[in-house]
């Protein structure tokens, strides 16, 4: 007698993709004021407003091999006060089966802004 075991379709396809889910509070001081998360395998999703674009732009910078390039405050392309009011970006998760966890702090919120991310743009 053979015993066979249901697995729904949605179940079976996420099995053939390595985790690909991400965190991303930001705060002040020891306040998070905002997080999303991200999930982009096998199709994007999660609570970041824009997940398609997020996680292709998390490809694309992969495909580079540094996804904390996305966070590098030289990509900023709007002026900023020079106002000090630190803001902190962390990214933990899993990343195509490998663990992440990335923390920038931005002199303030424009400057975390004006990086011209999609991931960052919540």
């Amino acid at each position: 007698m053979a015993l066979a075991l249901a697995v729904p379709a949605h179940a079976a396809a996420e099995i053939l993709y390595a985790p690909s889910a991400l965190v991303l509070p930001v705060s002040r001081g020891a306040t998070v004021e905002r997080a999303v998360t991200i999930d982009c395998a096998p199709t994007p999703r999660g609570t970041h407003p824009a997940p398609e674009a997020a996680c292709a732009e998390i490809h694309a910078a992969d495909r580079g091999g540094d996804i904390s390039a996305l966070m590098e405050t030289s990509r900023s392309t709007t002026p900023c006060t020079r106002e000090w009011d630190p803001v902190t970006l962390d990214v933990t998760g899993v990343w195509k089966g490998h663990r992440v966890s990335l923390t920038q702090t931005y002199p303030n919120s424009c400057v975390m802004r004006s990086l011209n991310s999609t991931l960052l743009a919540f």
